[in-house]
């Protein structure tokens, strides 16, 4: 594990002190300069993961700084949707990405008309930015597709797998290729992608996939949902270095990548602690990948969050005073304030107490762009 300097005061004063920490040093000690604006920006999100599956992963690991620790800069963000006090994962992401509230179950579309929001990845993109990203569900699950896709509901798959096709989406990881070639209406958008001159890959390993930049690329890891983390799924950390270093050679002018951990509310949603350890171990070693790039890298922007939490997760006193005891009040979402995670330059914006909406703003803000003007 990659380890941050550790500034000498207690946690409580860490957060306080987050507005001048932006620049961390390496295990070595020697300095990293830190740009005073970033070019890239790696936006990584626990689906459901909340203080209480961060707490509880931490406690989990036992000896040893645990990655969550090494951020200089926390904040937290409010999660409600437009019209409810629980949000869901769509109008969660929608938040992050278009920095507008909508209502549970809308892709990408906003109140009052429910028209069509341009995201932060598509304003990006079409600026010149490489774009990306990699998930542990299919292209069409609510997150990923709150970046790419605009329609009314989260469940019109084969509609979200066809927006796809109108983004400049420079590469994806993830599941879900049956979305594209094993359709309703017989259409093959594998090969339309292929056409518009993407390499398409099935599988999990990154050999014969343009890395060094030279084309866009799609890798379909599975060809519906992914298999769980404690099943033998352990693509997300490496997929996670790998379109880091990707990204940076498409484009001059930086990139931006949206990562997630899918099924961390996969987990919550059965009450599965066993399948909740392996993805937030999972999901962890992805987080560290980011923050290794962004060291070495100097001008990356790293943010780690949650869209909301799921479980209504209790860590309570157990039988050994050592440990404790995992308990769940509910299979659905709960209305908990999120944590935010952030290092690299610009990481100062995020500490705080704001809403969701507002990583967005701020996500531009760190560039140099008000409101992405």
């Amino acid at each position: 594990m990659i380890q941050l300097l550790r500034p000498p005061f207690p946690s409580i004063l860490l957060l306080l002190l987050a507005a001048c920490a932006d620049s961390p040093k390496q295990a070595t000690g020697a300095f990293v300069p830190q740009a005073e604006r970033p070019r890239n920006i790696i936006l990584l999100i626990g689906d459901g993961m909340a203080t209480p599956q961060i707490s509880a992963s931490l406690y989990w690991r036992g000896v040893g700084r645990s990655v969550w620790e090494q951020f200089p800069v926390v904040g937290f963000h409010q999660t409600h949707a437009h019209d409810e006090r629980v949000t869901d994962s769509a109008a969660g992401a929608t938040a992050f990405a278009c920095g507008r509230k909508t209502k549970n179950g809308a892709i990408g579309l906003v109140p009052p008309d429910y028209t069509p929001c341009r995201t932060i990845l598509e304003e990006l993109s079409d600026r010149g930015w490489a774009t990306g990203m990699a998930v542990t569900c299919s292209a069409t699950h609510a997150t990923p597709a709150c970046f790419v896709a605009h329609q009314d509901l989260r469940a019109f798959s084969e509609y979200i797998a066809e927006d796809y096709l109108k983004v400049k989406l420079d590469c994806f990881i993830g599941g879900g290729s049956g979305y594209f070639n094993d359709r309703p209406d017989r259409r093959n958008l594998l090969d339309s992608l292929r056409r518009r001159g993407y390499i398409i890959r099935l599988g999990t390993a990154f050999n014969h996939l343009p890395l060094d930049g030279s084309a866009p690329f799609y890798l379909f890891t599975s060809d519906r949902e992914p298999p769980s983390a404690h099943e033998g799924r352990r693509y997300l950390p490496s997929a996670t270095a790998k379109a880091c270093e990707y990204l940076q050679k498409r484009s001059p002018k930086g990139f931006f990548l949206m990562v997630e951990g899918s099924q961390i509310d996969w987990a919550l949603h059965a009450n599965d602690v066993n399948w909740l350890k392996a993805e937030m171990r999972d999901f962890e070693a992805a987080v560290i990948e980011a923050l290794r790039f962004a060291q070495q890298n100097g001008e990356t922007l790293v943010i780690v969050t949650g869209d909301h939490e799921c479980g209504g997760m209790s860590l309570n006193t157990a039988k050994n005073p050592k440990q404790f005891e995992p308990a769940f009040t509910a299979r659905l979402h709960s209305a908990a304030m999120v944590p935010v995670f952030a290092y690299g330059p610009q990481a100062r914006l995020f500490s705080g107490v704001y809403d969701n909406t507002d990583i967005y703003f701020k996500m531009w803000k760190a560039l140099g762009m008000e409101n992405g003007k």
